[in-house]
């Protein structure tokens, strides 16, 4: 009996690197969107942490203009590296959700050809049992020749 072979096997195996370079291209996008949220995280605590200062020389006695104005500019350079961020993490989404799609799509081409390998792994195995059973009744119908003509 010859052992099953699938002759589109190297495809199935180009497509399978094919996916999980698909998969790290997607792991590394969704660790960028990780490295930008944590970013986003310190600057709004950083944000929260001048509104705090701000009030607090708002509420002195004495007014620290000095310090009350540099507050303030850093306060704009804190907002602009926000907006910065929004906008960097808009296109971080498009790429998570583009890389997704070609996963799916890499998913799918991988898929077709699994199915394909069992559908004709289940045609060689019906053929074989089918060779068997054949060889098994032209055994058994010569053993029972062999009988009646002693």
């Amino acid at each position: 009996m010859a052992t099953f072979r699938f002759r589109l096997q190297t495809i199935l195996r180009l497509r399978e690197n094919e996916r999980d370079e698909r998969r790290r291209e997607l792991a590394q996008a969704l660790q960028a969107k990780e490295v930008l949220e944590e970013y986003e995280r310190r600057t709004a605590e950083e944000w929260e942490g001048l509104n705090i200062r701000l009030r607090d020389c708002s509420r002195a006695g004495e007014v620290q203009v000095d310090l009350m104005l540099n507050l303030r500019r850093y306060q704009m350079t804190v907002a602009a590296q926000r907006e910065a961020l929004k906008q960097q993490m808009a296109q971080v989404e498009e790429e998570i959700e583009r890389r997704r799609e070609r996963l799916a799509e890499a998913d799918r081409q991988v898929r077709v050809l699994e199915l394909l390998r069992e559908r004709q792994f289940e045609q060689y195995r019906r053929e074989e049992d089918r060779l068997e059973t054949k060889m098994l009744d032209e055994v058994g119908s010569r053993g029972a020749v062999s009988e009646v003509d002693p």
